[in-house]
C-alpha cells in the first residue's frame, strides 16, 4: 500500500525485522544491522532530541558521509516532527555554516574531526544552534557524541515513541535540501512528507526492488537522488549496503554483490573506461573476442530492452557472447546485478547501448531536487533508449512554447525556504513547476531532454546550441574524460577536454611519446594529434554552427573540490568560464588568426 508520510514509511520498515537491514564495513568486515538494532537506536535518539529541546517544526541539520548514521539521525529527526536538513560532506566550513544560519537549525550532527573544527570555528555564525554533536567520537568541549545521545535516550518507551511519530501529516515539512547552485547562495527547497512519500510509492511501483535484494548505497544521501531512493529500498525490505567511497566502488561491488544501485553517469563512464581499457591490454584474440560479443548485443538491443532471447541464431551467439564476453563485466558489478538506475545529469545514449548491449540494463530517469526528485524514469515494461522515460504514475508533464519541461504533481516542493520570489519565479499561478530543462515528448508520453534551458548557447548570430548532446558525443571517445563546450555569444563554439588518462598514457607511451608530468603530455604532438582525430568524427555529425573550431586539453579532471562540479558531478560553466578564462581567451585569439 502506498504511504502517505515518511514515518508510515518507517514503520513500513520496521515490518520487516531482517537481521541484515543495513551493512557497513567495519575493520575489513562487513558487518550487518538488524531491523530491530536501527529502530532501537531511532527510538532512542528521538528520545534525547525530545530531551535536549527539540520540538516538532525544528531543524536538525546532518553533515555526514553515508552509514548507518544516517538513516539512524533522519528517521529519528522524522519520528520526533523535526525537519532534517542536510549538508553536502565535500562544503566548505563557510558553506556548511551558511546552511545551518539559513535554515535555523537547532542541532547539527557532524562526522569527521576537520569538519567539526571548521564548523566549530564558526560557531558565532549560527547563533540559533544550542548542539554540535560529533558522530564519530567522543565529547568535547563545545559539542556532544552520538553515543551519548544514544545512551540518554536507554528505555525509550515504543508506544510514546509511536505515539509522537505518528503525529506527522502529508502537508508537514519533512527536509530542507539546499540545491547546489552555480552561482550566489543555494536555495533551501522544502519538501513534506507528502512529496516525497508519493515519490517513493511511485518509484517502488515503476522499478521493482524485492525483499532479497541487496542494494550499494554510494551516491551522497545529502543529495535527493541517493536518499529517495533509499527509502524506497527501506519500503520495500532490501538490505542496504554503505560503500565505504565512491573511490572505493569497484571494490565494495565485489564484495557486496548487489542486486541493484543508482548512480550518475560519471560513475558508468568511469566503468566503461576501465572495461575497455582492461580489453586494450589484453591479447587480440580476445579483443577481436569482445568486440564479435559488443556487435551481437547491439544487434539484440531489440530484444535485451524487452528481456527476451533473440530468436534462432542471434540467440544461440548472444547465450555464448553472454557466457565468455559479458560474464566479466558482470562479475566485476558482483555477479548478482539485476539493474542499475542512471540520474542526476544526462546519460550519453552511446554509453546506455554499451551496457545494454552487454546485458547490463540502467534505467535512466530524471528529475530536480524541487520535484523530490523523480518525475520520468524508464521502466522494465517500458524502455526507450535515448529517452528519460515516461512520467512516473501521478506526476504530469507539459512543453511549454519556448520548449521547457513543466511538471505537475504531489511531489512538487512546498517552495523555497524564506524565499517567496524565488519560488514564484519557477512555481506559476497553475501550480506547473518550471524545471529550467529543455526537451520534447513523443506520442507514447516517452521524455527526451535537450539541455538546461540557462545552458544553451545563443552564438554572435543568435543560433541558439544544446553543448550537452555535442559534449556526450565527444565523451563517447575513449580518450576523453570529460568534455565542456563554450561559445555563448561568440561567432563558433571551442571545447575544453579533460582526458581519459588512464587510457592516454599507455597510449603514449606505446607511441614513444617522453613525458613526465602530464601537463607535458597533453602538449605532445602525437597527442594533440590522437585528439584531433577523436573531435574529427563528431563534428561530422554536426551542423556547421555547431561544430567545434578550437579545442584546449586540461590536465586535470574537473572536481567537486576544485568548484568545477556540482555534488552530483554536473558542470559549472561559470566556474570553468572563470577559472580558465585565459586559456578559453588564447582559443579564441588563435583561432581567430587562422591558428592551430
Amino acid at each position: 500500500m502506498p504511504v502517505r508520510t515518511l514515518t508510515e514509511l518507517f514503520f513500513v520498515a520496521a515490518g520487516y525485522d531482517k537481521p541484515d537491514c543495513l551493512l557497513q564495513k567495519v575493520g575489513g568486515e562487513w558487518q550487518p544491522i538488524s531491523t530491530r538494532e536501527l529502530v532501537d537506536r531511532v527510538q532512542r535518539l528521538a528520545k534525547a532530541l525530545r530531551e535536549i529541546g527539540v520540538v516538532r517544526g525544528d531543524r536538525v541539520a546532518l553533515m555526514a558521509e553515508n552509514g548507518p548514521h544516517w538513516p539512524t539521525i533522519d528517521f529519528a529527526a522524522l519520528c520526533s516532527g523535526a525537519v532534517l536538513v542536510p549538508i553536502y560532506p565535500t562544503l566548505l566550513p563557510e558553506g556548511a555554516a551558511y546552511i545551518v544560519n539559513d535554515s535555523g537549525a537547532k542541532v547539527l550532527f557532524v562526522q569527521g574531526q576537520e569538519r567539526l573544527d571548521g564548523l566549530l570555528a564558526l560557531r558565532g555564525e549560527m547563533p540559533q544552534l544550542q548542539q554540535v554533536v560529533r558522530i564519530d567520537g567522543g565529547a568535547g568541549e563545545g559539542f556532544s557524541s552520538l553515543d551519548a545521545l544514544l545512551e540518554r535516550g536507554a528505555g525509550a518507551d515504543r508506544a510514546a515513541f509511536e505515539a509522537e511519530a505518528k503525529k506527522a501529516q502529508p502537508d508537514d515539512l519533512a527536509t530542507f535540501i539546499y540545491t547546489s547552485g552555480t552561482t550566489g547562495n543555494p536555495k533551501g527547497v522544502m519538501l513534506t512528507h507528502g512529496n516525497i512519500a508519493s515519490n517513493v510509492s511511485s518509484g517502488a511501483e515503476c522499478i521493482a526492488v524485492k525483499r532479497e535484494y541487496t542494494a550499494l548505497s554510494f551516491l551522497p544521501l545529502s543529495h535527493s537522488f541517493e536518499r529517495t531512493v533509499d527509502y524506497v529500498y527501506f519500503y520495500r525490505g532490501a538490505t542496504i549496503a554503505y560503500a565505504e567511497s565512491v573511490n572505493t566502488v569497484p571494490q565494495n561491488l565485489v564484495e557486496v554483490k548487489p542486486h541493484v544501485f543508482v548512480s550518475v553517469p560519471r560513475v558508468y563512464e568511469k566503468f566503461q573506461a576501465r572495461v575497455l581499457d582492461t580489453v586494450s591490454k589484453s591479447p587480440a584474440w580476445r579483443q577481436r573476442l569482445f568486440q564479435w560479443g559488443l556487435d551481437l548485443g547491439r544487434e539484440a538491443l531489440p530484444y535485451r530492452l524487452k528481456n527476451e532471447r533473440p530468436p534462432g541464431l542471434l540467440g544461440t551467439k548472444l547465450a555464448v557472447a553472454d557466457r565468455l564476453v559479458f560474464s566479466k563485466i558482470k562479475a566485476r558489478l558482483g555477479g548478482r546485478f539485476v539493474f542499475a538506475t542512471s540520474g542526476g545529469a544526462p546519460l550519453a545514449r552511446e554509453l546506455a547501448e554499451f551496457f545494454w548491449a552487454a546485458g547490463v540494463p540502467i534505467y535512466e530517469g530524471y528529475g530536480l531536487t524541487e520535484t523530490s526528485p523523480v518525475l520520468t524514469v524508464n521502466t522494465p515494461e517500458r524502455v526507450r533508449l535515448g529517452s528519460v522515460g515516461p512520467a512516473i504514475p501521478g506526476v504530469t508533464l507539459h512543453i511549454a512554447e519556448d520548449g521547457e519541461i513543466l511538471g505537475k504533481g504531489p511531489n512538487i516542493m512546498k517552495g523555497y525556504y524564506n524565499n517567496p520570489e524565488a519560488t514564484t519565479e519557477v512555481i506559476d499561478a497553475e501550480g506547473w513547476f518550471h524545471t529550467g530543462d529543455i526537451g520534447h515528448l513523443d506520442a507514447d508520453g516517452f521524455l527526451f531532454i535537450t539541455d538546461r534551458k540557462k545552458e544553451l548557447i545563443v552564438n554572435a548570430y543568435g543560433k541558439n546550441i544544446a553543448p550537452a548532446p555535442i559534449e556526450n558525443a565527444l565523451k563517447a571517445s575513449r580518450y576523453i574524460s570529460q568534455a565542456v563546450v563554450l561559445g555563448d555569444k561568440r561567432k563558433f563554439l571551442t571545447a575544453l577536454l579533460v582526458p581519459d588518462f588512464d587510457a592516454l598514457r599507455p597510449w603514449a607511451r606505446g607511441q614513444g611519446v617522453s613525458f613526465n608530468t602530464d601537463e607535458e603530455l597533453v602538449q605532445a604532438p602525437q597527442v594533440r594529434k590522437l585528439f584531433a582525430g577523436e573531435v574529427e568524427p563528431v563534428n561530422a555529425k554536426l551542423a556547421r554552427y555547431e561544430r567545434i573550431q578550437a579545442w584546449d586539453l586540461i590536465p586535470a579532471e574537473f572536481t567537486i573540490e576544485g568548484g568545477e562540479l556540482t555534488p552530483t558531478q554536473k558542470v559549472k560553466r561559470r566556474v570553468i568560464n572563470t577559472k580558465y578564462k585565459d586559456a578559453i581567451d588564447t582559443l579564441y585569439r588563435t583561432a581567430d588568426a587562422g591558428g592551430d
